[in-house]
């Protein structure tokens, strides 16, 4: 019988819900989860305190995505307790943090110059967020195909086992594409 897998991806809050979710003990099928604009910081408003970043499950394949531009990220570091020294410093906390790796199937992805919003298209302004995000710095149709290669990349390597997609992440994590900032696994 055909066994079903089920990548769980998201952006923003939705990306939250997937990397949180990315557990077989929720949902026996899912077998891998990305995020965008994502992180796992704790509201203060929750009696955490501030600037703490709850445990991800990190039984499986991980992919997290953040932009140097994020400033729904960046205008939103109050609502943590705190002030993040760049846009990308929850997402980044939430790769090194969050998940204790040891598989070398997580990775985080820094994307020079996208913001909150680069990976959509279109654009959807009912967001109720458009207004605390900074410009994009980069081509947005640039940022949004290097996304996809990547989680279409990641997909192929760790869900459908395919050497030639291991091959070219590795290139990537060694040899940078000009709008990578950072690329890490563990």
């Amino acid at each position: 019988m055909f066994k079903q897998k089920i990548i769980l991806g998201g952006h923003s809050a939705g990306g939250r819900v997937a990397i949180e979710s990315a557990s077989p003990h929720f949902f026996p099928q899912v077998v891998a989860a990305f995020g965008y604009g994502v992180h796992s910081a704790a509201g203060t408003m929750l009696g955490y305190e501030a600037a703490t970043i709850l445990p991800l499950p990190d039984l499986l394949p991980l992919l997290l995505i953040g932009g140097t531009c994020d400033g729904v990220i960046a205008n939103s570091s109050h609502r943590y307790g705190t002030v993040w020294e760049e846009a990308t410093t929850p997402v980044s906390r939430t790769f090194h943090e969050a998940i204790s790796g040891g598989r070398n199937d997580s990775y985080l992805m820094l994307v020079e110059g996208a913001n909150h919003f680069s990976f959509a298209d279109p654009f959807d302004p009912t967001t109720g967020r458009p207004f605390l995000d900074f410009p994009a710095t980069q081509p947005e149709d640039e940022i949004r195909s290097l996304m996809a290669e990547t989680i279409g990349l990641f997909i192929d390597a760790h869900v459908r086992q395919q050497v030639t997609a291991f091959d070219k992440l590795k290139e990537l994590l060694n040899n940078r594409h000009p709008l990578i900032k950072s690329l890490e696994r563990k």
